[in-house]
């Protein structure tokens, strides 16, 4: 195990326990994963992939199927998720921002704007919606910080803000890393508020590698250089969070990961020190990397099977592009 000294980090939010209740909460998630499962190597021939790298995508990094909605628009796929939310319904007044949190900077082409349509099917109208992007796909980290830090500012402590992720695949730079995963099309919706007794954000660390700009297919060392730098940059985020929020990685219960593959899970666990079975990575081989909605998908599999506990403090973790990004949470 490598020295655990904690580097520097830009931190945006950072509480203690000492906060009592005013701080950012999770007040509920909803989920929604299409039925359709396409196996790996049935997009071997759309994506350019030769039966070797499909070998080493199942075999090595852990990836078997992905989940598509083919019938379904981006406003379907956001409607699915938003619709199962329950705790929205009778609350619709309250939500005072509407945030969709995306991977990619352009998900439809111009004037579409499915999240204004969204607004109107829900009854949020009232709210202020807007994108939050270019953390790739840890923006769905920055798009809570920023709901929790808007409701902060808000006079009436019942506010909400709704918290959407969820992407289509449709061209082949969002269906492939190559070398790394293959997206999934799925959707989440999270209520937030900023006050809560349950899933209090303690600390978030984000940190940026504006080096890393650029297309890894275009520029094989960049790619390279990159794939040195994941690992310990990954576990800085991480070390750097956990501390900031007074606890040492040994009190962490679980990690709810972005599912880009068990390879570098596995490495990355070994580097900070915590033992793997306690990272939520069944859904990867099931549905793929579902941009900004894996830890909402994983946070919602941990309560389904009872993984999380009151009291109990857990990380949700991406990595987008070159932002590197972690939270802490007390359940």
């Amino acid at each position: 195990m490598p020295p655990r000294s904690i580097p520097t980090c830009d931190l945006a939010q950072s509480a203690s326990f000492d906060d009592g209740n005013d701080v950012t909460a999770l007040e509920a998630v909803a989920t929604y994963v299409p039925d359709q499962r396409v196996p790996i190597e049935d997009l071997a021939e759309e994506l350019g992939l030769t039966a070797t790298q499909v070998k080493v995508f199942k075999r090595f990094l852990g990836l078997a199927d992905v989940r598509r909605d083919p019938g379904g628009t981006l406003l379907d796929l956001l409607l699915a998720g938003a619709s199962r939310l329950d705790a929205l319904r009778g609350r619709e007044h309250q939500v005072r921002y509407v945030l969709h949190a995306r991977a990619t900077t352009v998900v439809t082409p111009y004037p579409v704007n499915p999240l204004h349509e969204l607004c109107r099917v829900l009854g949020l109208d009232h709210a202020i919606a807007f994108a939050v992007n270019h953390h790739g796909c840890a923006t769905g980290l920055l798009a809570l910080d920023m709901a929790g830090r808007l409701l902060a500012a808000e006079a009436d402590p019942d506010a909400l803000a709704l918290v959407l992720t969820g992407e289509k695949a449709f061209t082949h730079d969002a269906q492939l890393m190559p070398g790394i995963s293959v997206f999934g099309e799925a959707a989440a919706a999270c209520l937030v508020r900023s006050a809560g007794s349950r899933d209090r954000l303690l600390a978030y660390c984000t940190s940026v590698h504006g080096e890393f700009a650029g297309r890894f297919t275009d520029d094989p060392d960049l790619a390279a250089r990159y794939e040195r730098v994941f690992p310990p940059s990954l576990a800085d985020a991480i070390l750097t969070a956990v501390a900031r929020a007074g606890l040492d990685i040994e009190e962490i219960s679980l990690i709810l990961p972005h599912n880009v593959n068990l390879m570098s899970w596995r490495r990355s666990c070994r580097r900070i020190g915590f033992p793997v079975e306690r990272v939520l990575l069944d859904n990867i081989p099931l549905i793929g990397h579902a941009f900004c909605a894996d830890a909402f998908i994983n946070y919602a599999t941990a309560v389904e099977r009872g993984l999380l506990h009151p009291g109990d403090r857990y990380l949700i973790v991406a990595a987008g592009g070159a932002t590197f990004s972690a939270m802490v949470y007390e359940h």
